[in-house]
């Protein structure tokens, strides 16, 4: 699809998508929900692609849902009057597909690393998905705000399933309970984030990580990732373990795998295919 309220780019194996509503604080309306819900759709399948980062044009990372658009119908009309077209796909049964549950699924169930480069607030919804990302790197103009019992709801998008996952069950209640913003010094204490850079940085430190990643076998990196979320929900080391068994049993067969053997024997860099 024409992508209008956020940019997708492809550096090598590395695609950056930018949420571009910076005048709405890259606020959720209708149109980039959709949006980043394909574009995260699009570079899942892209081969090409190793890494995601996800990030925000202007001051914000995303401030949430746009209230506006449930009470203003200009906000589903394009700009040359005609209807909008941005109608997910009928053949993707993803749950909450064209919405912003649906990218925050796909964010986290696609077979490559989502790193959130958050420039700025992150507030709501928009916090919701960023914890839905596999990684998170800050700018120090960074804040966190689980905004929404100020609003009288409920955390949604799956905010409290990852928020407790990440932080634990107390600063989980804090962040929840009282809506306050935590800056982004807080954040990296609690381990909410990955690490803290100067605002200058952020893309910079965030590529950086995208590509050290990227240079991994994919198949290897997709299977530890499912691992990894695997392990969150599992009691059991021994059930763990034979899941791990599961996944060597499957990359010892790769061609990547024997190119890394060589490769190390040989001394020299791997060249990884994905096969």
């Amino acid at each position: 699809m024409a992508y209008r309220s956020l940019i997708l780019e492809k550096e090598d194996s590395v695609a950056i998508i930018t949420l571009n509503r910076p005048n709405a604080g890259n606020a959720l309306d209708f149109r980039l929900m959709v949006e980043l819900d394909n574009a995260i759709k699009e570079v899942g399948k892209d081969e090409s692609i190793r890494a995601v980062i996800v990030t925000g044009a202007g001051r914000h990372f995303c401030s949430g849902v746009d209230l506006k658009m449930f009470t203003d119908a200009e906000s589903l009309i394009d700009d040359d009057g005609g209807e909008d077209d941005i109608t997910p796909d009928e053949d993707d049964d993803t749950y909450g597909r064209g919405t912003i549950i649906g990218a925050a699924i796909r964010a986290r169930t696609i077979p490559k690393p989502v790193i959130a480069a958050v420039n700025g607030p992150v507030v709501g919804a928009g916090l919701s998905f960023c914890l839905a990302c596999d990684m998170r790197i800050a700018s120090n103009r960074a804040e966190f705000s689980m905004v929404f019992v100020k609003r009288g709801i409920a955390p949604d998008t799956g905010g409290s399933f990852t928020l407790l996952r990440i932080v634990g069950f107390p600063k989980a209640c804090e962040m929840i309970l009282t809506g306050d913003a935590i800056d982004a010094s807080e954040a990296d204490k609690m381990g909410l984030v990955n690490r803290v850079v100067p605002h200058e940085d952020l893309m910079k430190t965030a590529k950086e990580l995208a590509r050290k990643i990227a240079k991994n076998p994919p198949l290897a990196v997709a299977k530890a990732k499912a691992d990894l979320y695997a392990a969150t929900a599992e009691t059991e080391i021994i059930a763990q373990m034979r899941r791990e068994e599961e996944s060597q049993s499957i990359l010892l067969n790769t061609e990547d795998f024997q190119e890394a053997a060589v490769a190390f024997l040989e001394k020299r860099e791997p060249q990884f295919k994905g096969r």
